[in-house]
């Protein structure tokens, strides 16, 4: 009987034991996924207008991959903020959000900034995808504001907030929405049969239209070229232009052009040197000549009396000749002519 009362008793004490290890193991879980209630960080809250699928209780917060916090709670507005709101203000779109309470350790931040001046540099939390698993998780990063800017709620949030932005899975199933959207809007019946039409067009031109005719007129551009670069006998010319190159390169290599490259350039010494001097030598000349200007002006102004005695000897030998064969009787007499009679009255 004893032994089985202490086997009993045995079993209830191992059964006890399991209870609190279960108990253990389940505080610690609490612990560790919930461990924003029962550790040092700071209470924040966002709202998410997308859906927040994957995304649990204890899931990592993280800033540029580096776990910073964790997912405390997240719930509907409607059920948080939407006891003390009017019945016009849930049909605003702000309370048919979802809101997220994380945590942040503050010892894996460091010294942390204020919030409000965080938020207006930028910060902004949005969701993402970890790998292929799925699982979703909260990322915290700066982004522009501009593009971003706060979303104001009508309530007084109970934590810090800190505004969201779209993920990146969102902004691609909008870009799409948009594609599909600006597609519907294209007339799928009107474009298939301009299309059709315009591939009948081309078929026509190319079969005897204006596009057959520069084909043809391509194909015997091109025949004509053929014909003419076999008539050219480019090898032939190609070993007269290597004849030539390598005549001038004996050329060039000859001394005879080197002796003469040589002379021209003392030649062109001398020239620059005579050219130098040529310049005084113009001067000299050119003060000679004006020397010479000068005596002229002088011997000038010398003969002008003499020239004009000259002059009036001239008109006065001219007068005596002139007299002479007129009254050569006068000349040789000395009396001067018989004076004619008058007639009687």
């Amino acid at each position: 009987m004893n032994a089985r009362m202490n086997e009993g008793r045995g079993a209830f004490l191992r059964v006890g034991l399991l209870l609190l290890a279960g108990a253990g193991l389940i505080i610690g879980l609490v612990w560790f996924f919930g461990g924003n209630t029962l550790s040092h960080g700071k209470l924040f809250e966002s709202y998410f207008r997308e859906s927040v699928q994957g995304l649990e209780v204890g899931a990592p917060v993280k800033y540029r991959g580096v776990t910073v916090g964790r997912v405390n709670e997240l719930g509907l507005v409607t059920a948080e903020y939407g006891n003390h709101a009017s019945p016009a203000q849930i049909d605003r779109q702000t309370y048919r959000l979802v809101f997220v309470r994380f945590v942040v350790d503050a010892a894996q931040v460091g010294q942390m900034t204020d919030t409000a001046a965080a938020v207006r540099l930028g910060l902004r939390v949005r969701l993402a995808s970890q790998g292929i698993t799925g699982l979703t998780y909260l990322e915290l990063d700066f982004a522009d504001p501009t593009k971003y800017p706060v979303q104001e709620v009508p309530w007084t949030p109970r934590d810090p907030y800190i505004p969201s932005m779209p993920s990146t899975l969102l902004q691609v199933q909008d870009a799409a929405q948009q594609f599909l959207a600006k597609l519907n809007s294209v007339d799928i019946d009107t474009l298939s049969r301009s299309l059709t039409a315009l591939a009948e067009d081309l078929r026509a031109n190319i079969d005897g239209g204006d596009v057959h005719l520069v084909l043809s007129r391509a194909a015997d551009l091109l025949h004509t070229l053929n014909d003419t670069v076999t008539e050219a006998d480019l090898p032939g010319l190609t070993a007269d232009l290597r004849q030539t190159s390598g005549s001038l390169r004996t050329l060039a290599q000859d001394r005879d052009l080197y002796r003469t490259i040589e002379n021209a350039a003392v030649a062109t010494d001398r020239l620059a040197a005579a050219s130098a001097r040529l310049g005084p030598l113009l001067t000299t000349l050119q003060a000679t000549v004006q020397r010479s200007d000068n005596g002229v002006a002088d011997l000038q102004q010398a003969l002008l009396p003499l020239l004009r005695d000259a002059q009036l000897a001239a008109a006065n030998l001219r007068e005596t000749t002139d007299e002479l064969r007129r009254y050569p009787a006068q000349v040789v007499l000395s009396g001067p002519p018989p004076r004619p009679r008058e007639p009687a009255q």
